[in-house]
């Protein structure tokens, strides 16, 4: 039972270690936000990806086959058990208690600030698409020229826009 507790809280340091490598890829990721580098944004993109893929999807595997062993030998639904109820479970063994709870704490400290730079990231990005959603309206209604003045004996306005060239139209 301890080798298991210890190849899960090896997991579990191994996995904070890949969840702090996306939280630097996240901060970096603000910046490039802020400046609208759409190509350096990819590249991060791809890098957590590959991140994702490589590292923590494994290790996340791992870390459910140490919880699903465990689980067995103390006769428990996998599911049931947490890293919170397995400290408690701990109770009779201080130092892998303390262990537990470090990389647990570990973990939610990394959890939380990944969270909160996405948040500000989705916040950013969803500012970003506004601006660019604003810009394009702006620049179609540059292209739309005014009504005609074309009435009928009614006063209503039956003109039509007048046909403007755009910027894009290659019949120029």
């Amino acid at each position: 039972m301890a080798s298991l507790i210890d190849e899960l809280i090896q997991t579990l340091e191994k996995e904070n270690a890949a969840y702090q490598e996306l939280y630097e890829l996240s901060t970096q990721k603000t910046g490039i936000i802020v400046k609208g580098d759409v190509q350096a944004l990819n590249d991060i993109v791809e890098k957590e990806q590959i991140l994702m893929t490589n590292k923590v999807q494994p290790l996340e595997k791992k870390r459910q086959e140490c919880t699903n062993d465990i689980a067995t030998v103390i006769s428990r639904k996998p599911e049931d058990l947490t890293l919170s109820r397995l400290i408690e479970l701990m109770v009779g063994q201080p130092e892998t208690q303390k262990r537990l709870c470090e990389i647990h704490d570990k973990l939610h400290d990394t959890m939380k600030r990944m969270t909160k730079v996405n948040d500000m990231n989705k916040v950013l990005l969803k500012e970003s698409l506004e601006l660019v959603e604003f810009d394009i309206n702006l620049f179609n209604s540059m292209r739309q020229a005014p009504l005609t003045a074309n009435y009928d004996k009614n006063a209503y306005n039956v003109g039509e826009h007048m046909r403007v060239s755009g910027a894009f139209d290659r019949s120029q």
